[in-house]
């Protein structure tokens, strides 16, 4: 493709993914390119891609569809960044990648683009799931049960998909109440460990703490992650709600006390509920 072709695409709007796939190799260009873009490699970026997916995340939470939009097209930009890297590395290309997760997606659905029938409860389709997945990880001489969960992931929802794992091997408790009953004895642990242990033994404490918590957010079949991120967004919203409280009265929470804001805390929850 000429020069002059590869700018007419770079600003062709209706281009698609192809234009997109340019302007990154445009930005990336060793002798022409963005002088930040060509520093960058797969560490540097990763942090970008994981922020990224977060803000996809949040767009949803907020039901905000136009700033999706956006989101996603910063995610996609991403992917294209880790590709065009990978490419010019000899590692993999674009298309490869996308040769890659649809061959995925038709092994994965044997039910809609092979001859196994259709006709399966969800919880038989994923057990099915599994057994595929379980086939993959085999290839890949994963041969451990906690094999695969990438290390990478948040602490909360690596501990979650940990202990999914081990649950599929018959390594969990048979009823929630046995995790509730774990949990009230990790705070008892906690707790004597505040007064009488190191440090580092108060934070393992904790951790066995939250560690049995997202145990009990996957018996009650819910995410721990999503659930966090719901109490931080109610959380925000209920202390601006304060704050908003307290600048009617010509004041701010430094000048308020704890007792009030606790009291108009409390108010914000039942203009909530009302």
């Amino acid at each position: 493709m000429g020069e002059k072709t590869k700018d007419a695409l770079i600003h062709d709007q209706s281009a698609g993914i192809e234009r997109l796939l340019e302007i990154m190799r445009r930005l990336r260009d060793p002798q022409t390119g963005c002088p930040w873009d060509i520093e960058q490699d797969f560490a540097s970026i990763a942090p970008y891609t994981i922020e990224e997916a977060y803000e996809v995340a949040d767009a949803i939470e907020r039901s905000d569809w136009p700033e999706l939009e956006g989101e996603l097209g910063d995610l996609l930009l991403q992917t294209v960044y880790h590709t065009a890297m990978g490419e010019e590395d000899g590692h993999f290309t674009f298309q490869s990648v996308v040769r890659n997760i649809s061959d995925k997606m038709v092994a994965r659905h044997p039910h809609v683009f092979g001859a196994e029938s259709r006709d399966k409860s969800a919880d038989q389709q994923t057990a099915d799931w599994e057994k595929i997945k379980a086939a993959e990880r085999a290839d890949k001489a994963q041969g451990g049960a906690l094999d695969g969960v990438a290390v990478g992931l948040p602490a909360l929802l690596r501990a979650y998909k940990l202990q999914k794992r081990a649950a599929r091997v018959g390594f969990d408790w048979p009823d929630t109440g046995d995790v509730v009953a774990k949990i009230t004895e990790e705070a008892a642990e906690l707790v004597e460990a505040r007064d009488t242990l190191s440090q580092a033994e108060v934070e393992e404490e904790f951790g066995d703490l939250m560690f049995v918590m997202a145990n009990l957010g996957r018996h009650l079949g819910l995410d721990p992650e999503a659930a966090l991120r719901s109490a931080n967004a109610k959380f925000i919203r209920r202390f601006e709600g304060v704050e908003a409280r307290l600048a009617d009265m010509g004041k701010t929470p430094t000048d308020s006390d704890l007792a009030e804001m606790d009291a108009l805390w409390d108010a914000v929850k039942r203009a909530e509920r009302s």
